[in-house]
């Protein structure tokens, strides 16, 4: 039985609070979500560096080293400061195929006192995976996170 995201965000609650680290932090939800979530194959963040989204920490295959905003699911998502959801990304226009297994995918931006700081991205290898559902539990998630006191002053390097 896979579990509820009220016990992803607990779990997810508890990996983060008091973590003295970001990247620590993000490290233990990427497994977390990672090992969580049935029918993935990436689940990680991207963190913003200017206007482009640097690779952090995930799960998963090797993954692209920089997205520009406005390229790609993870771009759009971090232009428009809203959730993605593609239910195949061999029809979304300028998809970035890091692995050629993802067949759709949802990506959350991480919004930190009015900025996008990164987003959540999550490839499946079935078409049409993320429901509603995922949608909503996956934005609790980045909100958890993007609530981390661990931004002040976080620069991407």
């Amino acid at each position: 039985m896979e579990p509820s995201y009220k016990e992803i965000c607990q779990q997810l609650q508890g990996l983060t609070q008091n973590c003295p680290s970001l990247v620590s932090a993000l490290s233990n939800a990427a497994a977390l979500l990672y090992h969580s979530l049935p029918q993935i194959n990436w689940a990680g963040f991207y963190l913003t560096k200017g206007e482009q989204l640097i690779l952090g920490p995930f799960g998963g295959k090797p993954a692209c080293l920089q997205i520009p905003f406005g390229r790609g699911v993870c771009g759009h998502a971090a232009q428009s400061r809203s959730t993605v959801v593609v239910e195949d990304v061999h029809t979304f226009a300028g998809h970035i195929a890091c692995d050629a297994a993802s067949e759709s995918e949802i990506v959350v931006p991480l919004v930190v006192n009015g900025s996008v700081v990164g987003v959540l991205d999550i490839d499946s290898p079935i078409k049409n995976r993320f429901s509603p559902e995922d949608k909503e539990g996956l934005e609790q998630c980045a909100a958890i996170l993007s609530a981390l006191p661990l931004w002040d002053g976080f620069v991407v390097l």
